[in-house]
C-alpha cells in the first residue's frame, strides 16, 4: 500500500540553501516572482518518497513555492518501481483540479495516457527529472540524461583503456531518464571496438537488489574491469558490493548522484567518480515553470539543469560542494 508524504515548510533555511538560492536568482528563472495576492495550487508527483535525491528536490520546490506564492502538495508512492501507484496518483490529481502537476514519471509510456487526460481539464503539466509520452507537457525541466551517461562512460573509459570490459547497473527498466543514460552510456563506448559491455542489469531502484545484482556480476564476470551505476539507490548497492567483496580500486566505478555512501567510497577511492546532478534547482526550477504555465505564459521546450563529473580533485571547489551538500542534515 503506497504511502503519500504531505508538504511540509522547512523549519529553517540553512546557509547553503541561502547560497544556492543567490545564485539562482542572480541567473534568472522562468516566470516573474509572485508579488500577487493570487495563490497557485501545484501537485508535485515524484518517483518515490525517500533518498536524498528526492529530498533535495522537495527543498528546491518549497522554497520556490514559498517565493512563488504556491501551495504545493508533494506526492509519491513509497518505490519508484510502482507505476501503477504513479498513475492513481496522477488521477487523484486530476480530481482535485489543481492549477499546475509537476510530474517526474516513473515510466515514460505507462504515465503518457493518464497525463494527456489533464487537458480535458485544462490542467498545464511540467515534466521533470524523467520525461513522459503526452504532447500535452508544458516543459521538461532536468538534466540531459544521454549527455550524463556520455560523461560516465567518457571516464570509465580513461580508467579502463581501451581494451576492457564493463558492466551497467541501471535502475528502472522504462524510465525515461534511465534509458537515456543508458543509450549515452553505450553510445559512446561504441567508439571502442575492444571495450565490451558484457552486462546489463536493472534494480527496480532497490539498493539491496543493486547489491545482489554487482555481486553476481562480479562473480560471472572475473576480469571485469569496470561498473557504471546510474542512479543513486544503484549506486549505493553497488558501491557496497564493490566495497564488502574487496573490489574497491580494482575494478574502477562511476556513480551517479551523491548519497552520503558514496561521497565516503570517493575519498576513500573505491568510487572514482560521480555524475552528480541538480535536484534542488530541478524542483525551484519546476516550481517555477508551472506557476508561469498557470498564468498562461510560454515556456521554452526544455528547461536544462546540468550535471558535472565529481571526482577527488574537484570535489572541494565551492561550485561543487554547493552540489554535494545543498543541505545540512
Amino acid at each position: 500500500m503506497m504511502r503519500l508524504t504531505k508538504y511540509v515548510k522547512p523549519a529553517c533555511l540553512p546557509l547553503i540553501a541561502v547560497l544556492i538560492i543567490t545564485l539562482l536568482s542572480s541567473c534568472g528563472s522562468p516566470g516573474a516572482r509572485g508579488d500577487d495576492h493570487q495563490v497557485t495550487d501545484v501537485d508535485m508527483i515524484v518517483k518515490m518518497d525517500r533518498g536524498d535525491y528526492w529530498k533535495t528536490t522537495k527543498l528546491g520546490a518549497e522554497i520556490a513555492a514559498k517565493e512563488y506564492n504556491v501551495r504545493l502538495n508533494f506526492l509519491a508512492p513509497e518505490n519508484e518501481n510502482d507505476v501503477e501507484g504513479q498513475i492513481l496518483l496522477m488521477e487523484e490529481s486530476i480530481e482535485r483540479r489543481p492549477d499546475a502537476i509537476i510530474l517526474a514519471a516513473s515510466d515514460y509510456e505507462a504515465l503518457g495516457q493518464v497525463t494527456d487526460r489533464t487537458s480535458y481539464y485544462d490542467i498545464p503539466v511540467v515534466s521533470m527529472d524523467s520525461e513522459v509520452a503526452s504532447t500535452k507537457v508544458k516543459t521538461f525541466v532536468g538534466t540531459n540524461n544521454y549527455e550524463a551517461g556520455q560523461k560516465a562512460a567518457e571516464r570509465l573509459v580513461e580508467l579502463t583503456g581501451p581494451e576492457s570490459e564493463i558492466g551497467i547497473i541501471n535502475f528502472v527498466k522504462g524510465a525515461r531518464n534511465a534509458n537515456q543514460r543508458e543509450e549515452g552510456f553505450l553510445d559512446y563506448v561504441a567508439r571502442f571496438p575492444n571495450v565490451h559491455v558484457v552486462d546489463i542489469q536493472y534494480c527496480g531502484s532497490d539498493e539491496n537488489l543493486a547489491y545482489s545484482l554487482t555481486a553476481d556480476m562480479l562473480k560471472r564476470f572475473p576480469d571485469l574491469d569496470g561498473i557504471v551505476s546510474l542512479s543513486a539507490e544503484s549506486s549505493i548497492g553497488a558501491g557496497r558490493a564493490v566495497d564488502e567483496l574487496g573490489y574497491g580500486g580494482k575494478v574502477k566505478m562511476i556513480a551517479f548522484d551523491n548519497p552520503p555512501e558514496m561521497l565516503e567510497l570517493l575519498q576513500e577511492e573505491k568510487v572514482q567518480a560521480m555524475v552528480v546532478q541538480n535536484p534542488f534547482n530541478n524542483g525551484y526550477m519546476a516550481v517555477a515553470a508551472a506557476v508561469q504555465a498557470a498564468r498562461g505564459e510560454k515556456l521554452e521546450d526544455r528547461i536544462p539543469t546540468d550535471t558535472k563529473l565529481i571526482d577527488l580533485n574537484n570535489m572541494l571547489w565551492p561550485e561543487n560542494q554547493k552540489l554535494l551538500f545543498p543541505f545540512v542534515k
